[in-house]
């Protein structure tokens, strides 16, 4: 077809198109240029005033959780059974029985699918959205990382009821024992990192610090704000380093100016029967504060479930520091410990947001970095005595519920040993742009780094199936 052709048959609509991207344009630079009747046809748009992840680190085995096979050969089906749950035709593992009477109340996601096989830049990738320039591998933070969601919402939507708008819990996750990139601000700089908060169970302040001194009166802390700020060394190569600082102190003042923030960290406000539902461990208690913060109005929680990915190979005796990273002895360190303590503490922040009516408007996710292969073997490179299951990227599972997500949804489908996706692929930076989606920022706009670069805030679509449309 010539031009002429082409401009004379299609020029009305493309006119009618440009107008309606320059009207878009003009209502918000910053969102993503979408048809008319969107946001109408999508559910989920705007739907959650909190969204709530939770990490499994170190890669969730997807077989001996949200994907069993009892009919797969032993070497693939492991020695887990499975058991029906409350959605008939959706069975789970035997270990995950609390988890299988709430089936109707969340979705899960079978065709998770990606090509990063270390836990470094997997988790990177879980939490930002975006591949590491090295791939498949364990590169410490840099600061011209892309950053964690959380502090992409920092920038995006500024805290105004908490402290910040992202606050992450049983941090840092540790890739085994250093901390895995993806969970700072990176290029954003550091005045946008989310509030971290470590081991909750040490019977010590959440965010050590802010009791309030009876002797510090207002006007006392107004003078020491104002001496600290006149204490500033000038010089080219104090410039960063104060001005992080800076941030920190500014961050603390805010604190202690806001006893709403204090008691929403304070889990001694909590009964003795609700602790000991999510469990005494550091994954319920770290659970159950996100749970409080999400009653404070906080945008973006994330638990880090278990701040190790493998921490069982140097603490055996040690269930606090186990992880999902299970090469070897998978049976035994999930059967024991990570199953049980799981299906105890997730189960418990689904019935209690969901009791407390807060599901209706806050997003959960419980998501790993990837999923473990469909076959159980030994492997001699790592500590253990039994079989376990290798890295596996190619197919696993996540499970979302609340803010419009329909419970009991089974979204996508692995082949018949959970190893590969035979419906549409889903990936992380879907997660992502579901995340921002619900909390009604459109995934397809930008933020911008501190030389006002733009960057796509996510490069995924929204999981639409999960509110029972397909987009």
């Amino acid at each position: 077809m010539q031009r002429r052709h082409w401009l004379r048959r299609f020029g009305g609509a493309g006119l009618a198109l440009l107008g309606e991207i320059l009207r878009q344009r003009s209502a918000s630079g910053r969102e993503r240029l979408l048809p008319p009747g969107f946001r109408d046809q999508s559910r989920g748009f705007g739907r959650a005033k909190s969204v709530l992840v939770v990490v499994a680190s170190g890669g969730q085995s997807q077989l001996e959780t949200w994907d069993p096979r009892p009919e797969a050969p032993s070497q693939v089906r492991g020695e887990f059974g499975s058991i029906q749950t409350a959605v008939p035709g959706t069975r789970l593992c035997e270990h995950l029985p609390r988890l299988a009477r709430l089936t109707d109340r969340y979705a899960i996601v079978k065709s998770m699918s990606h090509e990063d096989l270390d836990h470094g830049s997997a988790l990177y990738l879980a939490l930002t959205g975006y591949y590491h320039a090295r791939r498949s591998s364990n590169p410490t933070p840099r600061e011209t990382d892309h950053p964690f969601y959380g502090c992409v919402l920092e920038q995006q939507r500024p805290a105004t009821t908490f402290l910040r708008s992202s606050v992450l819990i049983n941090g840092p996750a540790l890739v085994p024992w250093e901390p895995g990139p993806g969970q700072y601000a990176g290029l954003l700089g550091r005045q946008y990192d989310s509030l971290m908060i470590g081991d909750v169970t040490t019977d010590q302040p959440a965010v050590p610090g802010l009791e309030q001194l009876e002797e510090l009166t207002p006007r006392r802390q107004s003078l020491r704000q104002r001496l600290l700020s006149e204490l500033q060394p000038a010089g080219p190569f104090a410039a960063q380093s104060m001005a992080d600082m800076n941030t920190l102190y500014e961050q603390a003042f805010r604190m202690l100016d806001r006893p709403a923030a204090r008691r929403a960290l304070d889990l001694g406000a909590e009964s003795t029967s609700i602790r000991d539902r999510y469990g005494r461990h550091r994954p319920g208690q770290a659970c159950l504060l996100g749970r409080r913060l999400v009653e404070a109005q906080v945008p973006l929680v994330t638990v880090i479930w278990n701040h190790s990915n493998r921490g069982q190979d140097k603490y055996p005796d040690d269930q606090e520091e186990y992880g999902w990273d299970t090469h070897n002895d998978i049976f035994d360190v999930m059967g024991r410990s990570l199953l049980p303590r799981f299906d105890q503490s997730f189960s418990a922040l689904i019935e209690d947001l969901d009791q407390r009516g807060l599901l209706e408007t806050t997003l959960v996710i419980c998501m790993g970095e990837f999923g473990r292969a469909p076959l159980v073997a030994l492997e001699r490179n790592f500590a253990g005595v039994t079989p376990g299951r290798k890295h596996w990227a190619a197919a696993y599972s996540i499970v979302l519920a609340g803010a419009g997500v329909q419970g009991g949804t089974i979204v996508g489908a692995a082949d018949r040993h959970a190893a590969y996706p035979i419906t549409t692929k889903y990936g992380p930076w879907d997660v992502t742009a579901t995340i921002f989606h619900a909390l009604g920022i459109e995934p397809g706009g930008h933020f911008h780094d501190s030389a006002n670069r733009p960057y796509l805030i996510s490069t995924g679509q929204p999981i639409f199936p999960l509110y029972g449309s397909d987009g």
